[in-house]
């Protein structure tokens, strides 16, 4: 696979899953924790897996934008995704991850709906690193 990169995202995480992560350019900073579900304290402090469900959220939403034109329907302004992605031990070994997202796009057509879905996820980055890896369900609600 040959990807002609355009932008590059440099980031930093020291302690691992208690510990920090913030992007170079100072724009983003956060504290990590544990989720008690696989073993932590819990407590204040986001974890890897919230943050992959917000940036593939966020870019699924993208990538609907992208393929609007051609797909000859409006995003609109108000669309959302309820991202959710869950991890746990996989039964080959080691862990793995799910995602589900409910797609709201008020006041699109179901059928016009599915079609932009599928087509964004044809050409959505973090579609196209996950497929046949990830288990990825697509609703739109």
């Amino acid at each position: 696979m040959t990807v002609d990169v355009k932008y590059r995202a440099h980031a930093v995480a020291t302690g691992g899953r208690d510990g920090t992560a913030e992007t170079s350019d100072g724009s983003f900073k956060v504290k990590l924790a544990i989720p008690k579900e696989i073993g932590g304290p819990g407590g204040e402090g986001t974890n890897p897996e919230q943050l992959f469900a917000a940036g593939y959220a966020a870019c699924f939403i993208g990538a609907m934008k992208a393929v609007s034109a051609a797909e000859k329907v409006r995003v609109p302004p108000d669309v959302k995704i309820d991202s959710e992605v869950g991890l746990g031990p996989r039964a080959e070994g080691g862990f793995g991850i799910t995602v589900a997202m409910d797609i709201h796009l008020p006041g699109v057509d179901r059928a016009d709906a599915e079609r932009l879905v599928h087509a964004a996820h044809q050409v959505c980055p973090y579609s196209n690193a996950t497929r046949g890896n990830v288990d990825v369900k697509l609703k739109v609600v």
